[in-house]
C-alpha cells in the first residue's frame, strides 16, 4: 500500500530485502493481471503456466469499463483502445420488426478485444515490471501448512519441482488443478444449452457501431462486431447442428434480418457453458481466481471482467498484509466479497441465457417486457449500467463491522466508485477519503486530514466541492469503503480503520 509519494518503488525483483515470490498458478488475463497488480505494487512473483505457449483465439472479447479502469491502472490502456472496438449500443431485433436500441454511454461502453490481444498486451506489462511467465510448468499436488504453501510441480522436460511459497493464488482455470487438489467443491452444473462461435465476414446491412441482437420466432443470433471488420456470431444451436459455413449461414437466414451473407469464416466452433461457484475462494494462504473459483453463461461477457476483478480485489490487500501495513484480518473480506459478486453474475447470466433460447410463448412475453423497460427508460438507466459492472455490490464486511449508514445522496459501502469522483493521483494505491462540500465543509476537513495524518502509509487526503456537505472512503480497488455526513461518523472510521492497520 502507498500513496503517491511511494509510487517509484524498487522492482521487486532487483530489492535484496524484498519477501520470498506469490505464486500465480494460471497465465490467463486473470492470472496475468493478478500478477501486474502484485508486481506493481512491489511483490515479487512466480507465474506458471501448464501450457507450453500464450493462449490463442478470441474467446472472451468484451471488456467493460472496471476492467478498462484496470488496465488503464497498468498503463495498457490506449494500446487497447487502439486494437479494439467500442460498440456504442445494444440493439434488440423484435420479430415484428421493431427494434430497441440501448445507447450506453460513455460510462458504459464496452471494448471489444480478442482475448488474445488483451493476452498479448498483458504480457507486454508483466514483461516491463519485471516479471515473466514459466511456460509448460504443470501443478501436481498442492499442500498448505500454517504459514507456507508446498506445490509440486512438472516442468516441459518432464523433471519435478518443489515449490515453497508464503501464498499461491490459483487462476488455472475451470479445471484448476490447484481447487482440486484442495478439495474445494465446485458447486453448481452445466447448462444444457448449445451455443454458436463463428468469426469471419459478413455483408449485408446491419448496423456495425452496436451489438446487435435479433429475437427471431425460429431463435436469437448475435451479431457483433469485432477488430478489422470482423464479426462474431453467436445463439443458441442444437447440439447436433454441423459446425460449417453453409450451417452458420441458414442460422443467419432464419433469425437474422435477412440479406446477410456468412462469406469468409476465421472461426466455426459450438461450446457449452456450467453454472458454478467454488464454496470458498480461500483454504488458507491459496486463492482461487477466475474461471478456477467461478463460471457462469457467456451472455453478456462478464466472465473474464469478473476474474480480473477477483485480481483487484486480492492484489491490494494480499500487498498490504506482506508489506506489514494491513492486517492479515483483511483477507478474510476476500471469498465473501467476490463469492457475493459471482452470485450475482451467476443468477443474472442465467436468467439471461434462458430468455434467449426461449420457446414461442415465453418469447412474446420477454419482447413485451424489453418493449415496457424501453418505453419507461428502464434499459437505459439499470440495464446498461448492470451489464457494464457499475452495480456491482459488496457486503459491507471489509472493516469487520458494519460502517455508518450514509444519508441520502451519498454512496453506500460496497457500491462502486461515483463517477463523479475525481481519479487518484498517479501512485496512489492506498485508501483516499474524501471531503465533500463547500468551504471547510462544516468543519470536516480539519477532522479529515488530522485522521489521514494519523495514517499515512495507508490513507490520502482530498477535498471535492460538491452540492452536499460530506465524506466518501474510497477503498484502492474502485468501491466505497464508507460514507456520512457528519463529524461524529467521520470520528467513528478510525475506529474502523484501526482493525485493517497491522498493529492497529
Amino acid at each position: 500500500m502507498s500513496n503517491a509519494q511511494d509510487h517509484n518503488r524498487t522492482p521487486a525483483a532487483e530489492d535484496p530485502a524484498a519477501p520470498d515470490p506469490v505464486v500465480v498458478v494460471g497465465a490467463g488475463p486473470c492470472g496475468l493481471v493478478t500478477a501486474c497488480e502484485l508486481l506493481r505494487l512491489g511483490l515479487p512473483v512466480r507465474l506458471l503456466e501448464a501450457d507450453t505457449e500464450p493462449h490463442t483465439g478470441s474467446r472472451a472479447v468484451l471488456l467493460w469499463p472496471p476492467t478498462l479502469d484496470v488496465l488503464d491502472g497498468l498503463g495498457m490502456l490506449d494500446d487497447a483502445l487502439a486494437r479494439g472496438v467500442r460498440p456504442a449500443a445494444l440493439a434488440y431485433h423484435m420479430p415484428d420488426g421493431k427494434a430497441l436500441r440501448v445507447a450506453l454511454g460513455t460510462a458504459n461502453e464496452p471494448l471489444v478485444l480478442p482475448q488474445q490481444e488483451t493476452t498479448q498486451l498483458l504480457l507486454g506489462v508483466l514483461e516491463k515490471l519485471g516479471g515473466q511467465v514459466e511456460y509448460g510448468v504443470r501443478v501436481t499436488d498442492v499442500s498448505t501448512a500454517d504459514d507456507t504453501v508446498t506445490l509440486t510441480t512438472e516442468g516441459p522436460d518432464g523433471a519435478q519441482e518443489t515449490v515453497t511459497a508464503p501464498w499461491l493464488i490459483g487462476a488455472d482455470g475451470v479445471g484448476s488443478t490447484v481447487r482440486q487438489q484442495l478439495g474445494i467443491p465446485f458447486e453448481g452444473g452445466s447448462v444444457p444449452m448449445t451455443f454458436l462461435l463463428a468469426e469471419g465476414e459478413v455483408t449485408g446491412d446491419f448496423g456495425r457501431d452496436a451489438v446487435q441482437y435479433y429475437l427471431g420466432r425460429k431463435g436469437t443470433v448475435l451479431l457483433s462486431p469485432l477488430p478489422g471488420g470482423q464479426v462474431r456470431i453467436s445463439g443458441p444451436v442444437p447440439p447436433d447442428m454441423p459446425m460449417t459455413r453453409e450451417a452458420v449461414q441458414e442460422i443467419l437466414d432464419e433469425r437474422g434480418p435477412g440479406g446477410l451473407r456468412f462469406t469468409t469464416a476465421t472461426t466455426v466452433d459450438s461450446f457449452t457453458s456450467q453454472e458454478r461457484i467454488a464454496r470458498t475462494m480461500r483454504s488458507g494462504r491459496v486463492f482461487l481466481a477466475g474461471d478456477a473459483a467461478h463460471v457462469h453463461s457467456v451472455v453478456g461477457g462478464q466472465g473474464l471482467n469478473l476474474g480480473i476483478q477477483d485480481g483487484r480485489n486480492l492484489a491490494w490487500k494480499l500487498a498490504g498484509v506482506i508489506h506489514g501495513t494491513l492486517s492479515p484480518a483483511v483477507l478474510d473480506s476476500y471469498t465473501t466479497e467476490r463469492r457475493a459478486v459471482a452470485e450475482q453474475v451467476v443468477q443474472t447470466t442465467g436468467r439471461m441465457i434462458r430468455q434467449s433460447a426461449a420457446g414461442p410463448f415465453a418469447s412474446r412475453v420477454r419482447n413485451g417486457v424489453w418493449a415496457l423497460m424501453q418505453a419507461t427508460g428502464t434499459l437505459r438507466r439499470w440495464y446498461a449500467p448492470m451489464l457494464a459492472g457499475r452495480l456491482t455490490r459488496y457486503p459491507d464486511v471489509l472493516f469487520g463491522a458494519p460502517t455508518p449508514k450514509p444519508p441520502r445522496g451519498l454512496p453506500a459501502p460496497g457500491s462502486r466508485t461515483p463517477l463523479w469522483v475525481p481519479a487518484a493521483d498517479p501512485g496512489q494505491d492506498g485508501f483516499r477519503l474524501l471531503t465533500l462540500g463547500p468551504g471547510d465543509a462544516g468543519g470536516l476537513r480539519p477532522a479529515a486530514e488530522r485522521l489521514a495524518g494519523a495514517h499515512p502509509e495507508v490513507l490520502a487526503y482530498a477535498h471535492v466541492a460538491h452540492r452536499r456537505t460530506g465524506w466518501v472512503l474510497l477503498r484502492p480497488d474502485g468501491f466505497v469503503a464508507a460514507s456520512g455526513k457528519g463529524a461524529a461518523q467521520l470520528a467513528g472510521i478510525e475506529g474502523l480503520l484501526a482493525r485493517l492497520v497491522a498493529g492497529g
